[in-house]
């Protein structure tokens, strides 16, 4: 397809303005006759030169075939020319759900080289994306026209969770820095539930550490050292329904739960505990036995890449009823969601139906709009009836709440930007806990 160019677009309005002056001055018309003749010449020829030279532009696209969502990643093309010189403008059909930095691209590549270009895009939205081909324009020899071609380079890429913060995570306990982003951590002696060692008394152990026996035998005080235990199971039950699609910030508040899970399932594998997840909420329910392997966190990511919150309302007693069926060993069962007043009549039996066999705890998102709306002066009318009436909502999250601690359950209620150090410091908390 040819494009005019901006030269064939001035030249063509400077031949309009002459046509203009041959109606006030008769004896130009001869040179606006041969202006479009030479203009009309000039052009055809150029396109036919630009037409002959078509398809001689190759592009390679060089990017990452796995990308972590709510980062900024850079791609990279190769343009190789067969001959000549090429000069242009480039558009690469990247995923629609991206957003671009740098395109399009403005290229001159000749046949003895090969032009390396990058551009940056926004990874927003998790699962299979694929990029489509490269649009390039080219310049004619006379660069009257543009030659639009396609070149068809296809890449599919798999977008996964932010396993970035993972890394992220690595470094600070390498570093031992973890309270930089709120990891509490904390130093105990003899606080576990499974026996270690005999060691010296120290000042700070309880008496019930002291090994009366081994104390006797030596002449001075033992006691017994305990660590935390191992070998115990980690189970998140995803929700999956309608109201996880709010949106906190760039990402969903499903994203950050994947993001937060994460997070949680390399710190539980590092302790030596085994992960499981199930989901529930929407058409195709997944469930990933627990395991102890690092490789389970791969698992994980392949389990849930492709996953989007549906327009389903959770049923949470159906999902206890068929986690209860699968797991088989007591676990510790974090069930993600966002609690809404009328869940009584299926959250509380669905925990205590849980609560016979393991551990429950529950992390509900509160949407950051909330703490806005709270926070926005009241300066009419209708202001005063939307704090009203997101001061009645919260009141209805903090009764739901209650209710579930009374009954037993741990809940975290917390932004979906505080999650992942939430879970962490929670794990941490229960698993310290023995309980």
């Amino acid at each position: 397809m040819l494009l005019p160019d901006r030269r064939l677009l001035f030249a063509a309005g400077l031949w309009l303005w002459l046509g203009l002056a041959v109606a006030v001055v008769p004896s130009l018309l001869a040179l606006w006759q041969a202006a479009a003749a030479t203009l009309f010449g000039l052009a055809a020829a150029d396109a036919l030169s630009a037409w002959r030279h078509r398809g001689r532009i190759a592009v390679q696209r060089d990017l990452s075939h796995a990308m972590p969502v709510g980062t900024w990643q850079n791609v990279g093309l190769r343009l190789h020319c067969d001959s000549g010189k090429a000069t242009g403008w480039l558009i690469d059909r990247h995923p629609t759900a991206f957003l671009s930095e740098g395109l399009p691209l403005r290229f001159t590549v000749t046949a003895d080289r090969c032009l390396r270009v990058a551009y940056r895009v926004s990874v927003s939205e998790r699962g299979r994306q694929v990029f489509e081909g490269v649009s390039l324009r080219c310049s004619s020899p006379l660069r009257l026209w543009l030659l639009q071609e396609s070149v068809v380079e296809q890449d599919v890429v798999r977008v996964f969770p932010n396993f970035a913060r993972i890394a992220h995570y690595t470094l600070l306990a390498t570093d031992h820095r973890l309270s930089q982003i709120g990891i509490l951590q904390r130093r105990r002696r003899g606080e576990g539930m499974e026996f270690q060692q005999l060691r010296d008394y120290r000042q700070d152990d309880s008496p019930r550490q002291i090994d009366w026996k081994a104390s006797s035998r030596v002449g001075r005080l033992i006691s017994r050292a305990y660590a935390d235990e191992r070998d115990q199971q980690i189970v998140f039950l995803l929700d999956c329904g309608v109201r996880m699609r709010s949106r906190d910030g760039e990402l969903s508040h499903f994203d950050h739960t994947l993001d937060a899970l994460l997070m949680l399932a390399w710190v539980a594998l590092r302790q030596g505990d085994a992960v499981g997840l199930a989901t529930f909420g929407h058409p195709t329910p997944r469930v990933l036995p627990p395991r102890k392997s690092l490789a389970t966190l791969q698992a994980m990511m392949n389990a849930v890449y492709d996953l989007q919150p549906s327009l389903q309302v959770p049923d949470y007693l159906s999902a206890s009823e068929t986690l209860s069926q699968r797991l088989r060993k007591r676990a510790l069962v974090i069930l993600v969601t966002n609690l809404r007043d009328e869940d009584d009549d299926t959250l509380l039996p669905a925990v205590e139906q849980l609560r016979r066999r393991h551990a429950v705890s529950v992390a509900s998102l509160r949407e950051a709009v909330l703490d806005e709306l709270l926070e926005a002066p009241v300066n009419d009318f209708e202001a005063a009836l939307v704090r009203a009436a997101g001061i009645e909502y919260l009141q209805t999250r903090r009764r739901q709440v209650a209710l579930l601690r009374h009954g037993g359950v741990e809940v975290l209620d917390v932004a979906a930007r505080q999650l992942p150090v939430a879970l962490i410091n929670h794990y941490w908390a229960r698993k310290r806990s023995g309980a």
